[in-house]
């Protein structure tokens, strides 16, 4: 219709105008008639089309949660409900009468309403939301509404009523849902120049929260998705425009060459996951050897590995590179009394909380009003009949007698009636039947209106407190439904990964020395190392100057390269140490730095910038290595001495931009390594980070230990396997892990279990063997579970006990260094004959020997001592320094003596009152193991 209107406008202007040019007008009056009529017709029809699409497409109305479509599927199928499935296509065929936009639209939102697995109860094939398949056709699936839809969503008496598009029909301005069922569906839709995302909710968490509201309590509430996964959710701003929430696959590692992805991240699929999957691979980023989707009612993708590829790595590499991990950005916008309005998820569900309480008062109120109505009509049947008014009219001879002598009948009863008395209720009272009043029972009558008297008690007392009866209609709710819609997305804080740190190795990097060229595209220069195509590279010169670019094809870089390598942003333990000489015929320098931050392709001055200035010796330590140098000066000196050995390890490691210290003033023909250096680097500390499962050197959690070489750290987990895992700050942990610390070949483990098939607590005292295999240290048969493992050196057991005749048993502490001897890995252990146990703590032994304090060191030289340098020795600075420490006093090794592991006590356990049967424990997850670091 706009259309066509606007057709004729367009025809009508232009008749005006060709009338205008035959009276003599003028062009420019056609082209004036014509740029006015367009702004109006811009302004006005889209508009128009905007406000549509947003009023009644793309966006859902805050009080009941649901787009105009939703609203009226819901409506056609409640029209159509009988108990019975129906085939969809009769339901989309009935929903026409008041949706104006086609089947395929009313057929694609009930697909994805069913999907939602809340509001309809389906039948066939529906689709699929882990893999992406569709549902099938709509003559071959069927539906009808869930109970739960039926519970809340639906009440004729409390819904306003409007016309459908055509006139024909009347379907609901708004349902009156009493759940916050936009948060717990979720909503998307693309208007024009407005969106809209709110992300689903956990069904029992919006109960939970509902009834915090309504404590006046304020409660927080987290997305839920339905394909599971892991979700940061520290910048969610409430599901307002702004917040973002970081989402992840589940990734276990099956085995050293397998990846197994259980759970997907929301808004993908098992496709688009694997096909992002081999396109990383096909870009180098990661290295599969092969992938399967063995998906069916849960998500299953095997990624297989090849040989020597890290599992750890590839997880944080996936998560880097592919749809493994995504962000996602929620855009609350809802429509509230035809306007679009943005508001946070906590006042979505404050709204809907106050609706639902809104229209328990008016479901409340229209049955109070239908017993009060019961209640009434009865009191006047009882009278008419007990009273035989019903005789008063055998003499009228006109209606109006007949309901006049009805009415002065009931008039001397008329206080024990509810209400006044109407013109329609005596009609009422004329149209019972001859056959009611001659059976007519005083004693039910009375009984009926003495049940109708207590639902109206009832009633009132449900509108007398209101909060009370939602709170309870709330519980109900998650007592009937609640069952299996518990949360699925697991709620974690993430480490960051750094891509480049992650990256496989999907290039190799080539330089020409000569020429200052380096990429990975020139096949025929010098080989330098393996790269990803996201890597940068550091760069030395032999002018002491130095550069950090990204990797290309083929750059230039400067020429006189005499070390490149890729790098590795905050790295702090890879050291390089520098002789250099300042200027054409300055001094000699020597300095030790590390590069842990700079501004990629600046060049930086490493000497003190003079021009000619030139790098004697260089080396690139991983681990911060000292070597031993010889310098030789040249023969033409007036030195006396004119080879000389000088040792990085005297010097400090000190900034890039550090001038260093003076190894000579007179000219040097040469430096060369005598001796190779070793690491003068402390051991590198290493915490755990319970909050994001993972290592770091930043103090954050669980401080490990100092490690260095190949030390291990020991994981022990909730299923009673431990396993070795290096240091490397890319490992991944268990979920049902229970200790973690450093692994030590003598160091003894206590650990409490209970023994499936004797039915017994048992204790075990093991040192762990060095593998690189899970180890199960518990007993394998069926039932068996960890109750609780310690690394305390001399553990207590403390072992609590049931109630026994309603008295509490006294807790007993057994010494384990004299009770349980340390056994060998395949060992059972010692039985714990005793009766009623409920738990088993381990604690330390306040009594146990300690270890042996470390000496107290000499004071050595300060360093302002040993850098006074006298200038007419004759001596080198370098040569004075080395004198002056070999005359300082030496500091002592600490020698801290280590426990012998508990000893190999043979003593028994001490004898129980009675050998009975032990209470079965009660499964126990990771955080109520006891726990000791």
């Amino acid at each position: 219709m706009t259309e066509d209107k606007g057709r004729k406008d367009d025809e009508s202007s232009s008749n005006e105008s060709s009338g205008n040019e035959d009276n003599g007008g003028t062009t420019d009056g056609i082209e004036s008639s014509r740029v006015t009529h367009l702004p109006q017709l811009y302004q006005n029809w889209f508009l128009d089309y905007a406000s549509y699409v947003i009023l009644e497409r793309a966006v859902p109305a805050l009080e009941d949660g649901l787009k105009p479509v939703q609203r009226r599927i819901l409506h056609s199928m409640n029209e159509l409900e009988d108990g019975r499935y129906n085939k969809v296509a009769n339901v989309i065929g009935n929903t026409m009468k008041y949706h104006p936009h086609g089947d395929a639209s009313i057929g694609d939102a009930m697909v994805q309403l069913g999907q939602r697995d809340l509001l309809i109860d389906m039948q066939g094939n529906w689709g699929n939301i882990f893999t992406g398949d569709s549902a099938a056709a709509p003559r071959y699936i069927e539906a009808r509404l869930s109970k739960f839809a039926l519970d809340v969503v639906f009440d004729a008496d409390t819904t306003v009523w409007q016309a459908s598009y055509d006139g024909r029909n009347k379907e609901p301005v708004l349902l009156p849902v009493k759940f916050p069922l936009l948060l717990a569906q979720g909503a998307e839709g693309i208007a024009v120049g407005l969106a809209c995302k709110i992300l689903p909710h956990n069904f029992n968490e919006l109960i939970d929260a509902s009834i915090k509201v309504l404590k006046g309590i304020k409660p927080h509430i987290y997305p839920d998705f339905p394909t599971g996964g892991m979700a940061d959710m520290s910048n969610y701003n409430d599901g307002m425009k702004g917040g973002k929430i970081l989402v992840r696959a589940k990734i276990v590692v099956t085995d050293k060459k397998t990846l197994t992805i259980t759970e997907i991240p929301f808004g993908t699929t098992t496709s688009s996951l694997i096909d992002s999957i081999i396109n990383a691979n096909e870009k180098g980023k990661i290295k599969i050897r092969n992938i399967e989707d063995n998906t069916a009612e849960n998500v299953e993708i095997l990624i297989h590995l090849p040989a020597g590829v890290s599992p750890d790595k590839t997880i944080d590499a996936l998560y880097a590179f592919t749809d493994c991990a995504l962000s996602i950005s929620p855009n609350a916008c809802v429509i509230e009394g035809q306007r679009p309005r943005f508001i946070g998820v906590s006042e979505m569900l404050k709204i809907a909380t106050e609706r639902t309480l809104g229209l328990l008062q008016k479901e409340l109120e229209v049955k109070k009003h239908d017993l009060t109505e019961q209640l009434h009509f009865a009191s006047l049947e009882k009278i008419f009949i007990e009273k035989r008014i019903y005789r008063d009219i055998e003499n009228c001879e006109t209606w109006e007698e007949v309901l006049e002598a009805i009415e002065a009948g009931l008039k001397p009863h008329k206080k024990k009636f509810p209400r006044e008395i109407t013109r329609e209720d005596i009609i009422r009272l004329t149209e019972i039947k001859i056959k009611r009043i001659s059976k007519f029972d005083s004693f039910i009558a009375e009984e009926f209106m003495k049940k109708i008297l207590d639902e109206l008690k009832a009633v009132q007392h449900n509108l007398d407190n209101l909060t009370e009866y939602a709170i309870e209609y709330y519980k109900e709710l998650k007592r009937k439904y609640g069952t299996g819609r518990e949360r699925k997305t697991e709620i974690k804080s993430f480490d960051a990964i750094v891509a480049t740190s992650v990256a496989a190795s999907n290039q190799k990097l080539y330089v020409n020395r000569e020429e200052g060229f380096a990429g990975y595209s020139m096949r025929k220069d010098e080989f330098v190392c393996d790269c990803s195509d996201i890597d940068d590279i550091i760069v030395f010169r032999r002018d002491g100057t130095m550069l950090v670019t990204r990797v290309a094809e083929k750059a230039f870089v400067g020429k006189d390269i005499i070390y490149i390598n890729t790098f590795k942003r905050n790295d702090e333990r890879t050291i390089y140490n520098l002789v250099y000489r300042d200027g054409t015929k300055g001094a000699t320098f020597m300095k030790r730095f590390a590069v842990t931050s700079i501004i990629r392709d600046k060049e930086y001055a490493l000497s003190r910038g003079n021009e000619g200035s030139e790098v004697l010796y260089f080396t690139a330590n991983p681990n911060g290595e000292a070597e031993v140098v010889t310098v030789n000066l040249k023969a033409t000196t007036t030195a006396r001495v004119k080879i000389f050995d000088v040792n990085f390890a005297d010097l400090a490691i000190k900034g890039r931009d550090a001038m260093g210290n003076i190894v000579t003033k007179y000219p040097v023909r040469k430096v060369q390594q005598k001796e190779k250096g070793v690491s003068t680097l402390s051991a590198q500390k290493i915490w755990y980070d319970d909050t994001v499962h993972r290592l770091n050197t930043d103090e954050r959690g669980t401080f490990i230990g100092e490690f260095s070489g190949e030390e291990k750290i020991l994981v022990m987990t909730q299923d009673g396997n431990y396993r070795l895992s290096s240091f490397e700050l890319t490992s991944h942990f268990e979920e049902d892990m229970v200790l973690i610390t450093k692994f030590d070949d003598k160091q003894v483990i206590t650990a409490a279990y209970w023994e499936g098939e004797k039915k017994k607590y048992y204790i075990k005292r093991f040192v762990p063997e060095v593998t690189d295999k899970k180890i199960k240290f518990i007993s394998e048969t069926d039932a068996s579970q960890l109750e609780a493992v310690t690394d305390i050196k001399h553990p207590i057991a403390e072992i609590k006990f049931s109630k026994e005749k309603g008295k509490e048993l006294p807790d007993l502490k057994l010494n384990m260094d004299e009770h349980i001897p340390i056994m060998g890995m395949k060992a059972l252990g010692k039985p714990l004959n005793y009766t009623r146990i409920k738990e088993v703590e381990f604690i330390g032994d306040p009594n146990a020997p300690k270890d042996e304090a470390p000496a107290k060191p000499n004071t050595p030289a300060t360093p302002k001592e040993l850098l006074d340098f006298d200038e007419d020795s004759g001596e080198s600075p370098m040569e004075q320094l080395k004198s002056k420490l070999e005359a300082a006093p030496v500091k002592p090794k600490v020698v801290v003596a280590k426990p012998t592991g508990g000893g190999a006590a043979k003593s028994s356990l001490p004898e129980p009152s009675q050998k009975t049967k032990e209470d079965k424990p009660k499964k126990r997850g990771p955080s109520q193991t006891s726990m000791e670091f």
